[in-house]
């Protein structure tokens, strides 16, 4: 069981500081949980390519970016904070955190990014999207416009990832290369699609009161725990994942 100060507890006030809480888990990890760093690692690199991509000026708005993508990772601390303490973890991480450590690596990074885009992500973009902000067309383009330029940001890192697991895959996996890349390129942007979508339906829920917010948000959380069964399935999920999609989608009310 991994400890934690009490400061390291508080949202990063920082991208930077992210990435430095997100090496403190990795650090941390015991014997037994070495199966949960392909997550940990490659979303250590993703956010710290988000990080250079604000230094950049590759946004139209760094300063909100930032702290979305601080509270999107804050999610995953919590959860995965929660899991180690004993705590209560939503079903999409539990089921992430307690899969077979001996599945394939790239199982469990998908495992992890099913938890963290399909179930965080939503509810972590309205967090830092006011119901004022809403009423403006304008403002919720620009954040639309903002939220797909992480879309090539994480084609950008596809290849690299993919290296960067080169020796954990199988022969045919190798083969396989790039078709699939272009998989992930394919499925990563047809989930994002539908995480925007499910913003505008959790919205349409915040409007209407907690209780209605908290009844989609645990719809949202029975759907991203549905779609392990299809990650679990043999076969070569990332072909699979490109033709039948990564991403979940609420229904109408």
């Amino acid at each position: 069981m991994s400890t934690h100060d009490g400061d390291d507890r508080q949202p990063a006030p920082t991208i930077g500081d992210v990435v430095e809480q997100l090496q403190h888990r990795i650090d941390a990890l015991s014997a037994d949980q070495v199966h949960r760093r392909s997550f940990i690692t490659t979303y250590q690199r993703t956010t710290q390519a988000v990080g250079d991509a604000v230094d950049a000026a590759f946004f139209e708005d760094p300063d909100w970016v930032v702290r979305w993508d601080i509270a999107f990772a804050d999610l995953f601390i919590v959860a995965h904070d929660a899991d180690q303490l004993g705590g209560h973890v939503p079903r999409p991480w539990r089921l992430a955190f307690r899969a077979d450590p001996e599945l394939p690596t790239i199982v469990h990074l998908l495992l992890g990014m099913n938890a963290h885009i399909n179930y965080d992500l939503p509810p972590a973009t309205l967090s830092v999207i006011t119901d004022h902000d809403f009423e403006d067309p304008t403002l919720i383009d620009r954040r639309r416009r903002d939220h797909e330029r992480i879309d090539q940001i994480l084609a950008s890192r596809v290849t690299a990832e993919d290296h960067a697991m080169g020796g954990t895959r199988s022969l045919l996996d190798r083969i396989l290369t790039p078709a699939n890349r272009l998989s992930s390129r394919r499925f990563l942007r047809e989930a994002r699609h539908k995480v925007w979508l499910n913003v505008a339906e959790l919205q349409r829920a915040r409007l209407q009161g907690t209780s209605t917010y908290n009844e989609r948000l645990a719809e949202l959380e029975v759907l991203a725990a549905a779609k392990i069964a299809d990650l679990l399935r043999p076969g070569q999920v990332l072909l699979r994942l490109a033709m039948t999609g990564f991403g979940v989608t609420l229904p109408p009310p």
